[in-house]
């Protein structure tokens, strides 16, 4: 039997199993300034390298396909997992920024711990920064063999996730204040090229593991087209679930029904084929119009930035928050890229 998604409300949602959001801004124009378009590397979206466990896992995963080869080989602290890599969207939406900006990057980062959790919608208790080291470890400890190609050279090298890390505290025993982090050379080299993809901010409210690992996929191969089409067996493979494919096909049968995937809707299509569409391709009202001499006061407020992805994301803010009438759109969308001009001084 196949199954369709349908848009649901905001209660339908969480009831669905979305994570609420621990950090709201209260105005959907107003961004705290360590808040960066998140974004991720084209290449672990594409093929399987995060655990999707939420327990140790001690395995050595193998994945082959289309002529990539990856090999992941964990520490005795286990495998990094799908929320692990939270860190390295926040590391590569801080080095975007920074790079769009026009300043200098280098792959080592000093970061606000607080900042870091927050923006990747975590709480900020004790126990939130006792999780985080072990990330650092875990992200650390997992070591990688493969002909990946990142930054248009195609490479076979094994390496970590991140070199190194430190965690700075205020006074002995307690909460982290600040943390380096000094990312791989191929990650950096991933970012150097741009070979990354924005992620929507719900992303962070996905509970469960294989919904993120999905998205992922969706984001990556999907992107704006009108649709995309994979079987059931090729997307077990590229998702990196370790369930069995019945029970990974009863997954995806609970996935399209809960709808809560942000941005795409999931289709479950004859013989054993899953179809992507993007949310925006159904829907009839495109959105508050802005004027064309609106976006070049945008571009001279936010020098060397993607101003379209600007947009996408204040339009996202304003999805998100009911489709609200506004009297003066280019107003508010002036007032949203000011935000992004203070964030980046």
């Amino acid at each position: 039997m196949a199954f369709s998604s349908r848009p649901n409300g905001a209660q339908q949602t969480q009831a669905a199993g979305r994570l609420p959001d621990r950090h709201p801004t209260g105005d959907f124009f107003i961004c705290d300034i360590f808040d960066a378009l998140p974004k991720d590397d084209m290449a672990t979206m594409e093929h399987p390298v995060f655990s999707l466990s939420t327990r140790p896992d001690l395995r050595i995963l193998t994945y082959s396909h289309n002529g990539v080869e990856v090999t992941v080989t964990p520490s005795v602290k286990g495998l990094a997992t799908l929320f692990d890599k939270d860190i390295l969207i926040f590391c590569i939406s801080q080095l975007m920024a920074a790079m769009n900006a026009g300043r200098a990057v280098s792959k080592q980062l000093t970061l606000k711990a607080h900042d870091l959790l927050v923006a990747t919608n975590r709480e900020t208790s004790g126990d939130s920064y006792r999780r985080l080291r072990e990330a650092f470890e875990r992200l650390a400890g997992t070591r990688i063999t493969t002909n990946l190609t990142t930054g248009g050279m195609e490479v076979t090298e094994g390496f970590g996730l991140i070199e190194r890390w430190q965690i700075t505290r205020h006074s002995r025993g307690g909460r982290m204040a600040a943390v380096t982090v000094t990312l791989s050379d191929w990650l950096f080299r991933a970012v150097l090229s741009k070979s990354v993809l924005t992620l929507s901010r719900e992303y962070f409210s996905l509970r469960k593991p294989l919904e993120r690992r999905i998205y992922e996929l969706a984001r990556k191969h999907c992107g704006r087209q009108a649709e995309w089409q994979i079987s059931v067996g090729v997307l077990h493979k590229k998702s990196g679930s370790n369930s069995p494919l019945r029970v990974f096909r009863a997954m995806l049968r609970a996935m399209i029904a809960a709808d809560i995937l942000p941005d795409y809707q999931l289709e479950e299509l004859p013989g054993d084929m899953l179809r992507v569409t993007p949310r925006v391709v159904l829907t009839e009202d495109p959105g508050p119009a802005l004027r064309a001499e609106t976006l070049e006061q945008a571009r001279a407020l936010l020098p060397g930035a993607d101003i379209y992805a600007v947009e996408a994301e204040w339009r996202s803010y304003w999805a998100r928050s009911g489709r609200p009438r506004l009297r003066a759109p280019d107003r508010a969308f002036l007032g949203f890229v000011a935000t992004w001009r203070v964030r980046d001084e």
